[in-house]
């Protein structure tokens, strides 16, 4: 068993950015966002690059809007709500990080909201051009080859429904390869697929959620997996908050399993202000070597072994 103290940004990945608007009239406005990551121990930026998280321009009305630039796929907006984590170190980001980081580079996307139906879609020319070493947040795909029209391209699709108590949301998400690119994405003929079905209700105050996100990787020998997770949150008192997740990781064809189980309790000093404690224990099986708190780097235990950790601090949001 190993256990350890996970590093800075554990609840929410502290970020800090602009947003910004225009009427043009007409119902028709220019929007803007630039987001940058960064670690609060050290003041490093985050994803390799200066805004990292997102950085767009785009046009917004009653239809929708379509944006320009490096922004979220679709994959994590279908997220949002049945995975009642969010971007918590103790999350399903620990068991696939691909999911804390769908964004893509040089994307267009557009996203529209009826009646409560939301409809999306993203289509990016080259997916990701920094090189970050072997990692999420930097996978070396810059695409835009004349070579290889369809290197590093990638493309996702949402259909979400959100009623009064209840939601549901289906989303496709899918990267193609390139020379160089890491995760043994090498060749533009290889791709790497999410397809995530999810839901969510609310019983009272109290919400439950679940879902499952099945991966199909063609760099992979055993390309097919399933990750099933399913939560639940809810305020003890108006300031008090605990949720609960628990997720499976599930490869085909392979003895590589894991487990994920997290508990967190947030209390509210102000409308902008919280502090909170996470647990959480990881469980690997075969020759996995997951870690419980993946954003830490150097944090992966023994293969097959078990990992605990805890975390404290606060959330200030501004």
């Amino acid at each position: 068993m190993a256990r350890r103290v996970p590093t800075l940004t554990g609840s929410l990945p502290s970020r800090w950015g602009m947003r910004g608007s225009e009427d043009l009239g007409n119902g028709l406005r220019a929007v803007f966002t630039l987001e940058q990551g960064f670690a609060p121990d050290s003041g490093v930026l985050g994803q390799g690059r200066t805004f990292g998280r997102q950085a767009f321009v785009g046009l917004a009305g009653s239809w929708g809007s379509i944006t320009l630039g490096r922004q979220y796929t679709m994959l994590f907006w279908s997220l949002l709500d049945a995975e009642v984590m969010g971007p918590n170190v103790y999350g399903p980001g620990s068991l696939d990080s691909y999911i804390p980081n769908a964004r893509a580079d040089n994307a267009i996307a557009y996203r529209g909201t009826f009646n409560g139906l939301t409809l999306g879609a993203t289509y990016s020319l080259g997916r990701d051009a920094v090189n970050l070493g072997p990692g999420p947040a930097g996978t070396n795909c810059a695409g835009e080859n004349a070579a290889d029209k369809e290197a590093c391209r990638a493309w996702s699709v949402l259909a979400k429904y959100d009623a009064a108590s209840w939601g549901a949301a289906l989303a496709v998400d899918r990267l193609r390869g390139g020379p160089g690119a890491f995760a043994g994405l090498t060749a533009s003929h290889l791709g790497d697929s999410r397809v995530s079905a999810n839901g969510y209700v609310k019983l009272g105050a109290t919400k439950l959620g679940g879902g499952v996100v099945r991966r199909n990787n063609d760099a992979s020998p055993t390309p097919e997996s399933d990750l099933w997770y399913v939560g639940v949150t809810h305020p003890v008192t108006p300031q008090f908050i605990v949720d609960a997740q628990l997720a499976r990781l599930n490869i085909k064809d392979s003895a590589n399993q894991a487990t994920l189980l997290a508990l967190r309790g947030s209390y509210l000093l102000s409308k902008r202000t919280l502090v909170y404690a996470t647990a959480g224990r990881l469980a690997n099986d075969g020759t996995l070597a997951l870690s419980v708190s993946a954003g830490a780097p150097g944090s992966n235990p023994v293969a097959g072994d078990s990992q605990t950790g805890v975390m404290l601090g606060i959330r200030h949001v501004f």
